[in-house]
């Protein structure tokens, strides 16, 4: 057996993501956010294709997105109950790190595992602010899956998408528990 400290996997069993509402300032300083990042940039990459970028949203930005986002909301027809949770997103929010995944079609890596790099840097931002002892929150919503808000709220080209908003701040409560999966009931074990 390999001589390890246990407190990373201690972090892992315990991690718990934050009410994106409880979420306050003050909120990573760039240097700061930096190591996030690249902390975050460490995850699988098949191909070393990167196939995700990072867009920091700080705070003066979030109006303008929550404005975006309303119209967009309006035009499409959403509900106006399920348009107003929408743009609390950014209303509340202080810092939102968007991971963009922009996958490479000319590469012979396939398009699912460049998307689930995507995911994987997602999962890894969030944990690297979570064990840097930060809040965070992982949240998508309907902006994050609709082409005219992603490119005039974001620019993104058709041809990217938002693989996740991750909020990031200060938690102001200790984030609730949620019942976990039963793992034994989701392993099949295979020996021969």
């Amino acid at each position: 057996m390999t001589n390890y400290s246990t407190q990373p996997i201690d972090f892992l069993l315990t991690r718990r993501s934050c009410p994106f509402l409880t979420l306050k300032e003050p909120v990573p300083s760039r240097q700061e956010l930096q190591t996030i990042l690249t902390a975050a940039a460490r995850c699988p990459d098949h191909g070393k294709l990167e196939p995700w970028r990072f867009i920091v949203l700080e705070k003066l930005a979030m109006p303008r997105l929550a404005t975006i986002l309303h119209e967009r909301g309006e035009t499409l027809g959403k509900a106006p109950s399920l348009l107003a949770k929408a743009c609390e997103v950014f209303t509340v929010a202080n810092l939102i790190v968007t991971v963009v995944s922009k996958p490479n079609k000319e590469a012979k890596i396939p398009l699912i595992e460049q998307t689930l790099s995507a995911g994987a840097v997602c999962l890894s931002l969030l944990n690297a602010a979570l064990a840097a002892g930060w809040g965070a929150n992982w949240l998508t919503g309907f902006g994050a899956h609709d082409e005219e808000f992603r490119k005039k709220a974001l620019g993104l080209s058709p041809d990217e998408y938002v693989a996740g908003f991750i909020h990031i701040g200060t938690s102001t409560s200790i984030p609730p528990d949620r019942p976990r999966p039963d793992v034994e009931a989701i392993t099949t074990w295979v020996n021969e």
